[in-house]
């Protein structure tokens, strides 16, 4: 299989099977494209990284032959994704996709499991996988762009989500902050 159909079933993978978890975690069927991180800034910019792959394999093929390199995005690739997964179906119900701003009763400090590792691995895999599909396609642009993009935007998430945190679980998320790293290189 090309890194071309594998981008394209991996698109297709991590947002049927985020969907299918969110109804399914939270057993609701509101779930809303904004809510799954799809926005037009994100369409936007796969359509950016399929334009960069075609113009690039028109212009400079042999750019496009690199089979280990694809081959190491594609292990990214499945790394993100088997982590973000791991982060929705460990947290259950205390999974959102929206930041909650109010304290509900089912909401609890997860910690266990992939969170024992890491605060944010929703965050982490989605990294890992964002930056993943285009290491897969060979796309020197656009791996640098989602990795700055996505980056930024977690680095002003975390912060505003802790807040958050702090306020609903006080002094255990803060022992939890001070004991494990946020899963976002950089981001404290």
């Amino acid at each position: 299989m090309n890194p071309l159909s594998q981008f394209l079933l991996a698109i297709l993978f991590f947002h049927s099977s985020e969907y299918i978890l969110a109804v399914a975690t939270h057993r609701i069927s509101n779930v809303r494209l904004s809510s799954l991180l799809v926005s037009k800034e994100y369409v936007l910019a796969m359509i950016f990284s399929l334009v960069e792959y075609f113009f690039e394999d028109l212009l400079f093929p042999g750019l496009k032959e690199y089979l280990w390199v694809s081959n190491l995005g594609l292990a990214m690739v499945f790394i993100g994704e088997t982590v973000r997964k791991l982060a929705i179906v460990t947290a259950g119900r205390s999974f959102t996709h929206l930041i909650k701003v109010r304290h509900e009763d089912h909401h609890r400090l997860v910690t266990n499991g992939v969170y024992g590792f890491v605060r944010h691995p929703s965050y982490c895999g989605f990294l890992i996988w964002s930056i993943g599909t285009q290491i897969m396609l060979c796309n020197p642009i656009s791996t640098i762009g989602f990795a700055v993009v996505v980056w930024q935007f977690f680095a002003k998430r975390i912060p505003y989500e802790e807040y958050f945190l702090r306020q609903f679980f006080g002094a255990d998320y803060e022992e939890y902050a001070q004991r494990v790293p946020s899963g976002v290189p950089f981001v404290k």
